[in-house]
């Protein structure tokens, strides 16, 4: 309704590894903005992605998924990352998985500021096909902490996303919006497109390397319509720049085949893409290493 307040703000979506952080903050703007895959922690960057829609402007913050069992320079700074979004929002979207909720929940819920209104998705129903068994999940949420609502929900497949977005909206600011209408993310293209490359090693790899890896824009070039890009994929060990290349470099290739698809299809044009693998030992424990890399 035109005479309601317009209402904007910023919403941090957080939760354990492997909830569906990035692929709801994707479903709620309608367009892919974090990379996802099955493995834990793929996100490693403050993701912003921007949701208007009739009166209101939600501004979501996708993070790391929050790390108590791996510890790194790298997983640190991660985790500072997550504490940093807490600070200053004005919603968070604590995500938990509907199957269970574990003790990496309540580690997560205990960094919740009880000062911000705290929405709960219970994430992935449409995989609990017994809904009854929904019900202690409900239940146990109540018990990691006082949420403003609970939202049952399913992101893959959409369910429930409006009612999830009205109890984000209703507790946004009072606010003219920070971002043109159109915009959906802060990130540049040259930073999506080293997510994007970095997404197909986590989906296209076993558990050990897509970790060892980082991704590095070296070149950006727009020619016209048509984007060049080099980029560098760094890793620890020289067995698996072998394993990244796999024979005769089919490995990495598909790799960015895969990653160049995204590419033309989010940024609407051609792309011409490169991709090389150096060996930077030690890059996730070396501070000036991941101060380079944007870390």
């Amino acid at each position: 309704m035109a005479d309601e307040p317009y209402r904007c703000g910023h919403v941090a979506i957080v939760g354990r590894p492997s909830v569906g952080k990035s692929t709801l903050m994707n479903a709620l703007v309608g367009e892919k903005v974090s990379i996802t895959s099955k493995k834990p922690q793929t996100t490693r960057h403050r993701i912003v992605g921007i949701d208007t829609r009739g009166q209101a402007q939600a501004i979501y913050v996708d993070t790391p998924g929050f790390q108590t069992r791996h510890r790194s320079l790298l997983n640190d700074r991660l985790n500072a990352t997550v504490r940093d979004a807490l600070v200053a929002v004005d919603v968070i979207v604590f995500v938990v998985d509907a199957s269970r909720i574990t003790e990496a929940d309540r580690s997560v819920a205990r960094l919740l500021p009880e000062t911000v209104p705290a929405v709960c998705a219970v994430n992935k129903i449409d995989l609990v096909r017994d809904k009854a068994q929904l019900l202690p999940v409900l239940a146990s949420v109540s018990e990691v902490f006082a949420f403003a609502a609970v939202v049952p929900i399913s992101a893959d497949r959409g369910t429930q996303l409006d009612a999830l977005r009205s109890e984000i909206v209703s507790r946004l600011p009072e606010s003219p919006p920070l971002y043109p209408e159109d915009d959906l993310t802060d990130r540049d293209e040259r930073f999506l497109a080293a997510e994007f490359i970095r997404e197909k090693i986590f989906r296209m790899l076993g558990d050990e390397i897509p970790y060892s890896t980082t991704v590095a824009v070296e070149q950006f070039v727009l020619d016209g319509s048509l984007r060049r890009i080099h980029a560098t994929v760094y890793v620890d060990k020289t067995s698996q720049r072998a394993i990244l290349l796999g024979e005769g470099g089919a490995r990495m290739k598909a790799i960015a085949t895969e990653a160049r698809h995204d590419m033309e299809r989010v940024f609407g044009g051609k792309v011409f893409l490169e991709v090389f693998v150096k060996v930077k030992r030690g890059w996730a424990n070396s501070d000036a290493s991941l101060t380079r890399l944007g870390y």
